[in-house]
């Protein structure tokens, strides 16, 4: 009776926890979804949700790009590989690879806080499955290109003007610490306390030295009247 018993209660256990489990999926038939339709079902973008200084998948800009090797230095990991070349004659210098292992980048986004003018930035984009770890070895360089080099003035080329005008903002505004944060206003400097004038120094009071006695068998010559009670004549010595 009692292998019954229990044979039977574990049945009823079963059956009121798989009905426990359908009550949860069932409540979701009428509530609201929290799912986003991606990625060509929504109004906008994901990517262009995404903020300014979200940190996707590096791209670089080599019209821009100086060849100073800032970046390749400043990578952690060594997912940066670039090759330069300086041609003796033209002083200019010439970049044959530039190429990015996104499969070992670890998005630090220090390459792109010491490029001086923004050429490799961190993207919105973040869609960077493939089928191959090769293939997301991302190659910049088909040929060698003249690397960008600053003019004095403004940049004449237009294109090549947009370009840096972005990465100088990428620099200014993502690389520093808070750059996306409003200016405040510094509190103002106290003005500086005028210096109390030193009183003078008070001068020491000066006073003649005496003479000294004289000394040795020879007298000292006192002249008349010196050295005399009043009323008293002669050579300067008293009445005993």
């Amino acid at each position: 009776m009692g292998a019954a018993a229990s044979y039977f209660r574990h049945i009823k256990e079963a059956v009121v926890t798989i009905f426990d489990g359908m009550a949860v999926t069932a409540s979701h038939l009428v509530r609201k979804p929290y799912t986003i339709q991606y990625p060509d079902r929504i109004p906008v973008r994901v990517q262009d949700t995404l903020p300014f200084r979200y940190r996707g998948i590096l791209d670089v800009d080599l019209e821009i790009c100086t060849g100073c090797l800032a970046c390749d230095r400043a990578c952690p990991i060594n997912c940066i590989a670039i090759a330069i070349e300086k041609n003796a004659q033209t002083r200019e210098i010439l970049i044959s690879q530039f190429d990015i292992d996104m499969a070992k980048c670890m998005y630090c986004g220090l390459c792109s806080e010491v490029c001086p003018t923004g050429s490799i930035h961190h993207t919105t984009e973040f869609e960077g499955a493939d089928f191959s770890l090769e293939s997301l070895i991302r190659r910049f360089i088909a040929e060698p290109v003249v690397a960008y080099k600053a003019k004095k003035g403004p940049e004449p080329d237009p294109e090549v003007a947009q370009l840096l005008e972005r990465g100088m903002k990428y620099v200014e505004e993502w690389a520093q610490p808070g750059g996306d944060k409003p200016a405040t206003a510094s509190p103002p400097k106290p003005a500086p306390v005028a210096a109390s004038p030193r009183p003078a120094p008070v001068p020491r009071p000066t006073t003649a030295a005496s003479p000294k006695p004289a000394t040795g068998g020879t007298e000292a010559k006192v002249p008349d009247g010196a050295g005399h009670d009043d009323g008293d004549q002669g050579d300067g010595n008293k009445d005993g």
